[in-house]
């Protein structure tokens, strides 16, 4: 079922399937800035990644003494939510574990997904709780695709990403062939702060940042004085896709944690990136997304 949710300014739905953000749109022009979800390119919005984010090696992965398997980024972008609260202002919806998901991730968990308007743009807030009678762990990310080129006569090179402060990062090196890091990193920025968009930056798939300075990041063009920014702050990876083939859109992607090395083999516990909760604990992470 989906949800809308507007102001004078901003217009978004929300759907109980995978908790998905389907539309924002800015109502002076009706310009929708979030991806349709069209099936040739990519079929979702803007899905949840939990409790892996990307790929865990060979689909399988080893938790408390036993062997599982998760398709790529999890389990909860092709479940329904339940609603469990709306105003005019906010919804929230929550997945709760069930016999179903403790056969394929063996950890009892709540999570809620915060959808609240702000005055041109919307907060998109994580909560995790730990309901096992045990430590859990787990990866959330987002995965939010943005219209790119966004109107008519544009092409996907007019557009650039411009971070909010300088940068001297590199980025994970991916393995082209199987799609898991490698362990190894390779120089991207040197003291800059923009990324012109063009395919070949996609060609070994996703841009992955770990340690960035900037906390958030402007989708711009050189066409017009459109702009999307993301505030990330909290998010100590962040991802940058679209399809190497070429698609109209592009990823602006907050995660904690990642895919899995090509080399790794032990228990999910020992994942880099991994998140734990204690008995009864909650993990929140946040990011908002804004349109001048």
């Amino acid at each position: 079922m989906n949800y809308i949710l507007e102001n004078e300014n901003i217009k978004i739905s929300t759907s109980t399937f995978g908790g998905e953000l389907n539309n924002l749109i800015t109502k002076n022009d009706n310009i929708e800035f979030l991806w349709s979800g069209d099936e040739t390119y990519w079929k979702y919005h803007s899905p949840i990644l939990f409790p892996i984010v990307g790929k865990v090696l060979n689909n399988k992965y080893k938790a408390e003494n036993n062997e599982y398997e998760l398709p790529q980024h999890g389990l909860a972008r092709t479940r329904e939510f339940n609603v469990i609260e709306k105003d005019n202002n906010h919804i929230t919806f929550e997945l709760l574990w069930s016999e179903d998901t403790l056969k394929i991730y063996p950890y009892k968990f709540s999570l809620k997904l915060t959808y609240t308007l702000l005055e041109n743009g919307v907060s998109v807030n994580y909560n995790v709780k730990n309901l096992d009678n045990k430590e859990i762990y787990f990866s959330i990310g987002g995965h939010p695709a943005f219209m790119c080129p966004l109107l008519d006569g544009e092409k996907f090179e007019d557009y650039y990403l411009q971070f909010n402060e300088k940068e001297r990062a590199d980025i994970m090196e991916l393995d082209s062939n199987t799609g898991y890091f490698t362990g190894e990193t390779k120089n991207f920025f040197n003291n800059e702060n923009k990324i012109n968009l063009n395919l070949d930056l996609f060609k070994d798939d996703a841009i992955v940042f770990s340690d960035l300075r900037s906390n958030s990041i402007t989708l711009k063009n050189y066409k017009n004085n459109k702009e999307l920014t993301m505030d990330y702050t909290g998010f100590p990876y962040l991802a940058i896709w679209t399809k190497p083939t070429g698609a109209p859109f592009v990823c602006i992607e907050p995660w904690y944690g990642h895919s899995d090395y090509k080399n790794f083999n032990g228990d999910l516990k020992d994942k880099e990136g991994i998140e734990k909760l204690s008995i009864n604990e909650e993990f929140t992470a946040n990011y908002k997304l804004f349109i001048k």
